[in-house]
Protein backbone atom coordinates (compact mmCIF):
# COMPACT_ATOMS: atom_id res chain seq x y z
CA UNK A 1 0.00 0.00 0.00
CA UNK A 2 0.89 3.49 -0.63
CA UNK A 3 1.88 6.19 1.91
CA UNK A 4 -0.89 8.93 2.29
CA UNK A 5 1.26 11.52 1.58
CA UNK A 6 -0.33 14.59 -0.53
CA UNK A 7 2.02 15.34 -3.07
CA UNK A 8 0.43 18.17 -5.79
CA UNK A 9 1.00 16.68 -9.19
CA UNK A 10 3.13 20.30 -9.92
CA UNK A 11 5.29 19.52 -7.64
CA UNK A 12 6.09 15.72 -8.77
CA UNK A 13 10.03 16.26 -10.44
CA UNK A 14 10.32 13.70 -13.88
CA UNK A 15 13.00 12.39 -12.33
CA UNK A 16 13.14 11.03 -9.03
CA UNK A 17 16.06 11.88 -6.67
CA UNK A 18 15.63 8.01 -5.55
CA UNK A 19 17.18 5.99 -8.16
CA UNK A 20 19.00 2.57 -6.63
CA UNK A 21 19.90 -0.23 -8.73
CA UNK A 22 22.51 -2.58 -7.29
CA UNK A 23 25.32 -2.44 -4.36
CA UNK A 24 28.21 -0.71 -6.41
CA UNK A 25 27.48 1.56 -8.87
CA UNK A 26 28.98 5.03 -7.82
CA UNK A 27 27.41 6.17 -4.73
CA UNK A 28 25.84 9.79 -5.35
CA UNK A 29 23.59 10.16 -2.27
CA UNK A 30 23.06 8.34 1.14
CA UNK A 31 21.16 8.33 4.36
CA UNK A 32 23.19 7.81 7.40
CA UNK A 33 21.96 6.41 10.83
CA UNK A 34 22.41 7.64 13.63
CA UNK A 35 22.84 5.65 17.90
CA UNK A 36 21.10 8.74 19.26
CA UNK A 37 18.89 8.30 22.31
CA UNK A 38 19.30 3.89 21.76
CA UNK A 39 17.21 1.62 24.05
CA UNK A 40 18.44 -1.38 24.98
CA UNK A 41 15.38 -3.60 25.04
CA UNK A 42 15.50 -7.11 24.41
CA UNK A 43 12.67 -9.07 25.48
CA UNK A 44 11.26 -9.66 21.39
CA UNK A 45 9.75 -12.92 21.17
CA UNK A 46 12.73 -13.55 18.65
CA UNK A 47 15.39 -12.83 21.42
CA UNK A 48 14.02 -15.17 24.36
CA UNK A 49 13.82 -17.39 22.18
CA UNK A 50 17.18 -17.09 20.30
CA UNK A 51 19.23 -16.21 23.26
CA UNK A 52 19.77 -18.07 27.16
CA UNK A 53 19.97 -16.17 30.41
CA UNK A 54 23.24 -17.08 30.16
CA UNK A 55 23.51 -14.95 26.93
CA UNK A 56 22.01 -12.23 28.39
CA UNK A 57 24.30 -12.53 31.17
CA UNK A 58 27.10 -11.56 29.56
CA UNK A 59 25.41 -8.55 28.27
CA UNK A 60 24.61 -7.16 31.39
CA UNK A 61 27.82 -5.86 32.80
CA UNK A 62 28.24 -3.87 29.65
CA UNK A 63 24.57 -3.14 29.27
CA UNK A 64 21.64 -2.60 31.77
CA UNK A 65 18.83 -4.84 30.25
CA UNK A 66 15.56 -2.59 29.06
CA UNK A 67 17.63 0.39 29.56
CA UNK A 68 19.06 3.90 27.72
CA UNK A 69 22.30 3.28 26.36
CA UNK A 70 24.97 4.57 28.40
CA UNK A 71 25.91 8.08 26.99
CA UNK A 72 29.62 7.00 26.68
CA UNK A 73 28.38 3.86 24.14
CA UNK A 74 26.17 6.85 22.37
CA UNK A 75 29.38 9.17 22.12
CA UNK A 76 31.91 6.88 20.82
CA UNK A 77 29.84 5.53 18.34
CA UNK A 78 28.64 9.21 17.13
CA UNK A 79 32.93 10.07 16.55
CA UNK A 80 32.57 6.68 14.74
CA UNK A 81 30.01 7.71 12.39
CA UNK A 82 31.44 11.30 12.32
CA UNK A 83 34.66 9.69 11.00
CA UNK A 84 32.61 7.66 8.32
CA UNK A 85 30.65 10.86 7.17
CA UNK A 86 33.49 12.10 6.71
CA UNK A 87 35.30 9.41 4.36
CA UNK A 88 31.87 9.80 2.54
CA UNK A 89 31.60 13.52 1.65
CA UNK A 90 35.36 13.58 1.16
CA UNK A 91 34.99 11.11 -1.70
CA UNK A 92 31.83 13.10 -3.22
CA UNK A 93 28.91 11.80 -1.26
CA UNK A 94 25.99 13.63 -0.37
CA UNK A 95 25.22 12.43 3.25
CA UNK A 96 21.50 12.82 4.76
CA UNK A 97 20.57 12.41 8.55
CA UNK A 98 17.36 11.26 9.83
CA UNK A 99 15.18 12.99 12.30
CA UNK A 100 16.27 12.47 16.37
CA UNK A 101 13.70 10.27 18.16
CA UNK A 102 13.25 9.14 21.93
CA UNK A 103 13.29 5.93 21.97
CA UNK A 104 13.19 5.27 25.69
CA UNK A 105 8.97 5.10 25.06
CA UNK A 106 7.45 2.20 26.16
CA UNK A 107 4.46 1.42 23.68
CA UNK A 108 1.60 -0.90 23.15
CA UNK A 109 -0.92 -2.42 20.37
CA UNK A 110 -4.06 -4.43 21.50
CA UNK A 111 -2.23 -7.58 20.97
CA UNK A 112 1.44 -6.60 22.45
CA UNK A 113 3.52 -3.98 24.57
CA UNK A 114 7.28 -3.13 25.23
CA UNK A 115 9.46 -1.20 26.81
CA UNK A 116 10.81 0.82 24.41
CA UNK A 117 12.35 1.06 21.03
CA UNK A 118 15.46 0.58 19.53
CA UNK A 119 17.79 3.19 17.61
CA UNK A 120 18.06 4.68 14.51
CA UNK A 121 21.68 3.57 13.58
CA UNK A 122 20.82 0.94 11.04
CA UNK A 123 17.98 2.18 8.29
CA UNK A 124 19.38 -0.84 5.92
CA UNK A 125 16.98 -2.72 8.43
CA UNK A 126 13.73 -0.82 8.04
CA UNK A 127 14.11 -0.38 4.01
CA UNK A 128 14.97 -1.39 0.86
CA UNK A 129 15.91 0.71 -2.22
CA UNK A 130 14.56 -0.43 -5.64
CA UNK A 131 15.44 1.38 -8.64
CA UNK A 132 12.90 4.73 -7.49
CA UNK A 133 10.92 2.56 -4.83
CA UNK A 134 11.61 3.05 -1.41
CA UNK A 135 9.84 0.17 0.23
CA UNK A 136 9.57 -0.04 4.00
CA UNK A 137 9.34 -3.62 5.13
CA UNK A 138 7.52 -5.49 7.94
CA UNK A 139 9.95 -6.25 10.46
CA UNK A 140 9.16 -9.01 12.79
CA UNK A 141 10.41 -7.20 15.90
CA UNK A 142 7.66 -5.50 18.65
CA UNK A 143 10.51 -3.07 19.65
CA UNK A 144 11.14 -1.87 16.32
CA UNK A 145 7.76 -1.16 15.47
CA UNK A 146 7.55 2.42 15.09
CA UNK A 147 11.44 3.13 14.23
CA UNK A 148 10.41 4.48 10.60
CA UNK A 149 9.54 7.88 12.51
CA UNK A 150 12.20 9.16 11.69
CA UNK A 151 12.49 8.76 8.38
CA UNK A 152 9.27 10.45 8.00
CA UNK A 153 10.42 13.92 6.51
CA UNK A 154 12.69 12.64 4.29
CA UNK A 155 10.44 10.45 2.66
CA UNK A 156 8.39 13.32 2.56
CA UNK A 157 10.66 15.37 0.43
CA UNK A 158 11.83 12.51 -1.53
CA UNK A 159 8.32 11.55 -2.50
CA UNK A 160 7.89 14.84 -3.53
CA UNK A 161 10.90 14.60 -5.95
CA UNK A 162 9.07 11.41 -7.49
CA UNK A 163 10.02 8.59 -5.44
CA UNK A 164 7.17 5.60 -4.81
CA UNK A 165 6.96 5.18 -1.27
CA UNK A 166 5.98 1.89 -0.09
CA UNK A 167 4.80 -0.09 2.80
CA UNK A 168 4.72 -3.75 3.05
CA UNK A 169 0.95 -4.49 5.21
CA UNK A 170 2.23 -3.66 8.80
CA UNK A 171 2.29 -6.87 10.56
CA UNK A 172 0.05 -7.70 13.90
CA UNK A 173 3.23 -9.79 15.15
CA UNK A 174 1.60 -11.84 17.11
CA UNK A 175 2.55 -14.66 19.82
CA UNK A 176 1.48 -16.90 16.49
CA UNK A 177 4.33 -15.53 14.04
CA UNK A 178 6.67 -16.82 16.45
CA UNK A 179 7.72 -20.68 16.82
CA UNK A 180 9.40 -21.61 20.33
CA UNK A 181 9.87 -25.17 19.04
CA UNK A 182 11.65 -24.40 16.12
CA UNK A 183 14.22 -26.91 17.03
CA UNK A 184 12.05 -29.59 17.68
CA UNK A 185 12.38 -32.67 14.60
CA UNK A 186 8.69 -32.10 13.28
CA UNK A 187 8.62 -28.16 13.50
CA UNK A 188 7.18 -26.70 10.97
CA UNK A 189 10.18 -24.31 10.33
CA UNK A 190 13.29 -24.15 11.38
CA UNK A 191 13.46 -20.66 11.89
CA UNK A 192 11.84 -18.58 14.85
CA UNK A 193 9.50 -17.11 13.03
CA UNK A 194 6.31 -19.40 11.20
CA UNK A 195 4.91 -17.73 7.95
CA UNK A 196 0.92 -16.93 9.46
CA UNK A 197 2.03 -13.25 8.03
CA UNK A 198 4.43 -11.79 5.90
CA UNK A 199 8.33 -10.40 7.75
CA UNK A 200 11.60 -9.36 6.77
CA UNK A 201 14.56 -7.35 7.17
CA UNK A 202 15.85 -5.23 4.34
CA UNK A 203 18.85 -6.54 5.48
CA UNK A 204 18.03 -10.32 4.28
CA UNK A 205 18.54 -8.86 0.69
CA UNK A 206 21.20 -7.27 -1.58
CA UNK A 207 20.61 -5.97 -4.96
CA UNK A 208 21.84 -7.10 -8.45
CA UNK A 209 20.08 -5.48 -10.65
CA UNK A 210 17.48 -7.60 -12.02
CA UNK A 211 18.56 -9.92 -9.42
CA UNK A 212 17.83 -9.97 -6.17
CA UNK A 213 20.10 -12.43 -3.61
CA UNK A 214 17.94 -12.81 -0.17
CA UNK A 215 17.88 -15.70 3.08
CA UNK A 216 15.62 -16.90 5.07
CA UNK A 217 16.63 -16.19 8.49
CA UNK A 218 15.51 -15.54 11.96
CA UNK A 219 13.52 -11.82 10.69
CA UNK A 220 12.75 -13.11 7.35
CA UNK A 221 9.96 -15.70 6.81
CA UNK A 222 8.81 -17.30 3.25
CA UNK A 223 5.58 -15.31 3.22
CA UNK A 224 7.50 -12.37 3.75
CA UNK A 225 10.08 -13.49 0.42
CA UNK A 226 6.88 -13.95 -1.31
CA UNK A 227 4.89 -11.03 -0.50
CA UNK A 228 8.13 -8.87 -2.23
CA UNK A 229 8.60 -11.34 -5.00
CA UNK A 230 4.85 -10.45 -5.83
CA UNK A 231 5.02 -6.61 -5.44
CA UNK A 232 8.29 -6.56 -7.43
CA UNK A 233 6.95 -8.59 -10.21
CA UNK A 234 7.99 -10.29 -13.38
CA UNK A 235 10.60 -7.53 -13.82
CA UNK A 236 12.91 -8.70 -10.83
CA UNK A 237 13.76 -12.32 -9.63
CA UNK A 238 14.96 -13.71 -5.83
CA UNK A 239 17.65 -16.00 -5.60
CA UNK A 240 17.72 -17.57 -2.09
CA UNK A 241 21.05 -18.78 -0.46
CA UNK A 242 21.17 -21.84 1.89
CA UNK A 243 22.51 -19.83 5.15
CA UNK A 244 24.81 -22.03 7.44
CA UNK A 245 24.80 -19.23 10.51
CA UNK A 246 23.79 -21.53 13.57
CA UNK A 247 21.75 -17.67 14.17
CA UNK A 248 20.95 -16.30 10.59
CA UNK A 249 19.86 -13.14 10.46
CA UNK A 250 20.82 -10.49 8.03
CA UNK A 251 23.15 -11.38 4.42
CA UNK A 252 25.76 -8.87 4.86
CA UNK A 253 27.93 -10.92 6.89
CA UNK A 254 27.48 -13.66 4.63
CA UNK A 255 27.97 -12.15 1.19
CA UNK A 256 28.65 -8.76 -0.37
CA UNK A 257 28.68 -7.55 -4.12
CA UNK A 258 31.19 -5.56 -5.03
CA UNK A 259 30.87 -5.51 -8.57
CA UNK A 260 29.50 -6.64 -11.87
CA UNK A 261 30.72 -10.33 -11.73
CA UNK A 262 32.67 -10.15 -8.41
CA UNK A 263 31.51 -11.76 -5.05
CA UNK A 264 32.59 -11.50 -1.86
CA UNK A 265 31.21 -14.60 0.57
CA UNK A 266 32.03 -15.90 4.06
CA UNK A 267 32.61 -20.01 3.50
CA UNK A 268 31.42 -20.23 7.21
CA UNK A 269 28.15 -19.02 6.66
CA UNK A 270 27.30 -20.75 3.03
CA UNK A 271 28.29 -23.33 0.99
CA UNK A 272 30.30 -21.49 -2.00
CA UNK A 273 29.20 -24.17 -4.32
CA UNK A 274 25.75 -24.00 -4.02
CA UNK A 275 25.35 -20.31 -4.71
CA UNK A 276 22.52 -19.02 -6.88
CA UNK A 277 23.22 -19.94 -10.55
CA UNK A 278 23.74 -15.96 -11.32
CA UNK A 279 26.29 -16.45 -10.17
CA UNK A 280 28.49 -19.10 -12.23
CA UNK A 281 30.33 -17.31 -14.45
CA UNK A 282 31.14 -14.27 -11.45
CA UNK A 283 35.16 -14.47 -9.70
CA UNK A 284 33.91 -15.86 -6.41
CA UNK A 285 36.22 -14.09 -3.95
CA UNK A 286 36.85 -15.75 -0.51
CA UNK A 287 36.77 -13.70 2.19
CA UNK A 288 39.50 -14.09 5.01
CA UNK A 289 39.05 -15.21 8.71
CA UNK A 290 37.89 -11.66 9.98
CA UNK A 291 40.21 -9.82 12.61
CA UNK A 292 38.18 -10.31 16.15
CA UNK A 293 36.70 -6.74 17.09
CA UNK A 294 37.56 -5.19 20.59
CA UNK A 295 34.18 -3.48 21.42
CA UNK A 296 32.04 -5.33 23.93
CA UNK A 297 29.45 -6.20 24.38
CA UNK A 298 29.65 -8.89 20.78
CA UNK A 299 26.16 -8.75 19.47
CA UNK A 300 27.24 -9.83 16.46
CA UNK A 301 29.03 -12.17 14.59
CA UNK A 302 33.27 -11.32 13.87
CA UNK A 303 31.72 -11.66 10.28
CA UNK A 304 30.74 -8.12 10.66
CA UNK A 305 34.06 -7.76 9.04
CA UNK A 306 32.62 -8.16 5.36
CA UNK A 307 29.39 -5.60 6.17
CA UNK A 308 31.14 -2.92 3.82
CA UNK A 309 30.28 -0.36 1.51
CA UNK A 310 30.82 -0.16 -2.50
CA UNK A 311 31.11 3.63 -3.06
CA UNK A 312 31.94 2.52 -7.05
CA UNK A 313 33.43 -0.99 -8.28
CA UNK A 314 36.31 0.10 -6.98
CA UNK A 315 36.25 2.02 -3.81
CA UNK A 316 35.15 -0.13 -0.90
CA UNK A 317 35.40 1.05 3.02
CA UNK A 318 36.43 -0.90 5.03
CA UNK A 319 36.66 -1.34 9.41
CA UNK A 320 40.22 -0.16 9.52
CA UNK A 321 41.48 -3.16 11.95
CA UNK A 322 40.33 -5.53 9.19
CA UNK A 323 44.20 -6.36 7.43
CA UNK A 324 44.04 -9.49 5.73
CA UNK A 325 40.59 -8.04 4.32
CA UNK A 326 42.15 -4.99 2.89
CA UNK A 327 45.13 -6.84 1.96
CA UNK A 328 42.79 -9.11 0.22
CA UNK A 329 40.68 -6.61 -1.62
CA UNK A 330 44.04 -4.90 -2.90
CA UNK A 331 45.14 -7.85 -4.16
CA UNK A 332 41.52 -8.57 -5.90
CA UNK A 333 42.18 -4.81 -7.66
CA UNK A 334 39.66 -2.69 -5.51
CA UNK A 335 40.79 0.39 -3.43
CA UNK A 336 39.82 -0.10 -0.05
CA UNK A 337 38.82 3.17 2.54
CA UNK A 338 39.59 2.07 6.04
CA UNK A 339 37.76 3.78 8.46
CA UNK A 340 37.81 3.38 12.29
CA UNK A 341 33.93 2.22 13.16
CA UNK A 342 34.06 -0.60 16.12
CA UNK A 343 32.47 1.85 18.08
CA UNK A 344 29.97 1.50 16.34
CA UNK A 345 29.12 -2.13 16.65
CA UNK A 346 27.47 -2.36 19.85
CA UNK A 347 24.55 -0.59 17.42
CA UNK A 348 24.10 -3.73 15.94
CA UNK A 349 25.53 -2.64 12.72
CA UNK A 350 28.23 -2.32 10.21
CA UNK A 351 29.05 0.11 7.25
CA UNK A 352 26.38 -1.48 5.32
CA UNK A 353 23.86 -1.89 8.02
CA UNK A 354 24.65 2.16 8.90
CA UNK A 355 23.81 3.01 5.32
CA UNK A 356 20.59 3.11 2.97
CA UNK A 357 21.57 4.25 -0.65
CA UNK A 358 19.67 6.75 -2.36
CA UNK A 359 20.97 7.57 -5.17
CA UNK A 360 23.46 5.63 -7.30
CA UNK A 361 24.74 6.65 -10.59
CA UNK A 362 23.46 3.50 -13.70
CA UNK A 363 20.73 1.88 -14.87
CA UNK A 364 18.59 -1.38 -14.11
CA UNK A 365 20.51 -3.93 -15.76
CA UNK A 366 20.48 -7.99 -15.75
CA UNK A 367 24.19 -9.07 -14.55
CA UNK A 368 23.18 -12.98 -14.66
Amino acid sequence: MQLGLAIAETDVRQHSTVSSHNEWDTLEEVIVGTPKNAFFSPGDPTDNYLYSQKDLQKIEPFLKLKQPYPEEYINRALKARERFVHILEAEGVKVRDIEEVNYNQKFATPLWDTEGGFCGANPRDLFMVIGNQIIETPMCSRSRFFETRAYRKLWKEYAISGAHIVAAPRPLLSDNLYNPNYTAPDSPTPYVLTNIEPVFDAADFIRCGRDIIGQLSHVTNQAGVDWLQRHLGEDYTIHLIQSLDPKPMHIDTTMALLAPGKVLVNPTFTDVNKLPKIFKNWDILIAPNPVPFKTRPQLMSNWISINTLMLDEKRIVVEKRQAPLIKALKNWGFQPIPCDFEDYYPFIGGFHCATLDVRRAGTLQSYS
